[in-house]
């Protein structure tokens, strides 16, 4: 079993966009305390958690590398203490913050949803293949 390992965010390029994205931050946080589990700290633990997963999903890489993890498991990890209800509900092990909006796109009814910074992702075409 993985030791949980707390983020660490690039905060001079993550607070710029917070400032322009705030609703959406905050429909992140929303949608991450839907399925926390409050029995692993306290409501301030858990929502300090969910505000920085939602912060770090404003970044351009991998959520694991925006949140200095080191490695995608270790994010996996992190998601399945602090919110089971939501890696219960990633049953295909969709990318993190792909899935994340997807869900707000679920949410909203939204059917075709782009997903947040991929133009300049090195995987694009691991999510999007040319086939």
């Amino acid at each position: 079993m993985l030791q949980p390992v707390m983020p660490r965010l690039d905060w001079a390029l993550i607070e710029p966009r917070t400032l322009t994205r705030q609703d959406e931050v905050e429909d992140l946080i929303a949608l991450l305390m839907a399925h926390a589990d409050e029995s692993v700290g306290s409501r301030a633990d858990v929502q300090h958690m969910a505000w920085l997963l939602a912060c770090a999903s404003l970044g351009d890489q991998h959520l694991w590398q925006d949140l200095g993890l080191p490695s995608r498991a270790a994010l996996t990890a992190l998601m399945r203490r602090w919110f089971p209800g939501l890696v219960a509900l990633n049953v295909g092990d969709m990318r993190w913050k792909k899935f994340f909006y997807r869900q707000l796109c679920l949410k909203a009814e939204i059917l075709i949803c782009k997903s947040p910074s991929c133009a300049d992702c090195t995987d694009l075409e691991l999510c999007f293949p040319r086939n």
